[in-house]
């Protein structure tokens, strides 16, 4: 029975990166504040968003493992414009999103560990100590350190949300809101851009799995790959209820207004945390706090740099090698650069790549359902009438959003 379990958590592996890079900025910051600034009235927007985002990252993984090639491949089918479409817009935002996540974990850092109170330094730590880990242990280590990561984060994350539940006395509200004003809507749509993750990091899903089918051990074809996506996915949205819910318990009402210096947001984070559920506490709330935004920054890390040395790859017809660790040291550099030079600018910084995201949504739902959807997809593994009529859906409600939010403006 043992073996048996422990051989099912092995074959898993792209969901929980996914589930990895999902939940940071997404969960810890933007839920975090959902539910501080309104409440449970976000719910509807967080479920809403996951399951209409739903099909397009699952193809990722469903196109990879079928066809044996990743989407990446599969774009440059549809016509070379697409790849650099693709290329142009990863450059614009993967140094600002490498950055954003990073400088979250440093702020956790500084107040977990002390050493010292410099983001920028313990940027540079955790940038050189996540470059580290993916040099030496490739993808193989980042597979098997994502397991241990996520349990950890799952556990102290409900043990948290348990306790605020038992320490909360007065009516919960469950009224559901649709935010009003330029800033609420914002708000709203940077939400909706990062959660549970930008529609790009389908392209990274299927770079994972064509890593995870190389072990030949592991019998992962694409029916293990979408229950593996599911698992992830799920987990995805489960936490995003939690921090959602942990904002509106111990925050909704309190008058508190989150900083802007990663630092003091971090220490204002846990402190808020430990204030209403207790000292005790301190530990799971770091915990999870921690746990989320490391996961983010090492799998950010590698997913982008791998994607970039691919498209390069594809849009040259030539094969270089050791592009990865060009792409992966060119990120990293940049990242400290940034965040040495910018700090000021990083709110403004933050908010254009997440709202990027959103914007550039639609484009990647429709070039993922027309590539699953035709002739480079083996029929047995295309989309089922009923998966298309909720990708149409979630094509509309995208590019429905993304009309709103520019009528808003």
């Amino acid at each position: 029975m043992n073996t048996k379990y422990l051989n099912w958590i092995h074959k898993l592996g792209p969901g929980l990166l996914f589930a990895g890079a999902a939940i940071g900025v997404s969960h810890l910051v933007q839920s975090t504040r959902a539910g501080a600034d309104f409440g449970f009235g976000l719910i509807w927007a967080l479920v809403l968003i996951h399951i209409i985002k739903y099909p397009f990252f699952q193809f990722g993984p469903r196109y990879a493992t079928a066809t044996g090639e990743s989407l990446l491949d599969g774009y440059k089918r549809l016509g070379k414009e697409v790849l650099i479409a693709y290329f142009i817009l990863n450059l614009a935002t993967m140094f600002t999103i490498q950055a954003a996540v990073t400088i979250v974990t440093a702020g956790l850092a500084a107040n977990l560990f002390g050493i010292t109170t410099n983001p920028v330094t313990w940027s540079i730590i955790i940038t050189i100590l996540c470059f580290l880990l993916l040099v030496i242990g490739r993808y193989k280590l980042l597979d098997n350190l994502m397991k241990g990561i996520i349990i950890v984060l799952t556990i102290s994350t409900i043990a948290s949300l348990i306790i605020a539940l038992n320490n909360k006395h007065s009516i919960l509200t469950l009224v559901q809101i649709l935010p009003k004003g330029t800033t609420e809507i914002t708000f709203l749509i940077a939400f909706l851009g990062w959660m549970p993750a930008p529609l790009d990091v389908s392209i990274w899903q299927s770079l994972w799995a064509i890593e995870k089918q190389k072990n030949k051990a592991i019998k992962f074809n694409t029916k293990q790959s979408i229950f593996d996506f599911n698992i992830g996915f799920i987990g995805t949205l489960i936490l995003g209820i939690c921090f959602v819910s942990l904002g509106a318990l111990v925050m909704f009402n309190t008058n508190n207004t989150f900083s802007n210096s990663a630092v003091t947001f971090s220490q204002q984070l846990i402190n808020l945390y430990t204030t209403n559920l207790g000292k005790g506490m301190y530990i799971f709330i770091a915990a999870a706090a921690f746990t989320t935004m490391f996961s983010t920054t090492i799998t950010t890390l590698d997913a982008s740099p791998r994607a970039m040395a691919k498209t390069f790859d594809l849009l040259t017809n030539k094969p270089f090698k050791n592009l990865y660790w060009f792409w992966i040291s060119f990120l990293a550099l940049g990242t400290i650069i940034i965040l040495s030079f910018f700090m000021s600018e990083m709110g403004l910084l933050i908010k254009i790549a997440t709202i990027l995201s959103f914007l550039t949504a639609p484009f990647f739902a429709i070039i993922n359902y027309i590539l699953v959807s035709g002739k480079h997809m083996p029929k047995q593994w295309r989309p089922s009438l009923k998966m298309k009529i909720l990708s149409w859906i979630g094509i509309f409600f995208l590019i429905a959003f993304s009309i709103w939010f520019i009528t808003s403006l």
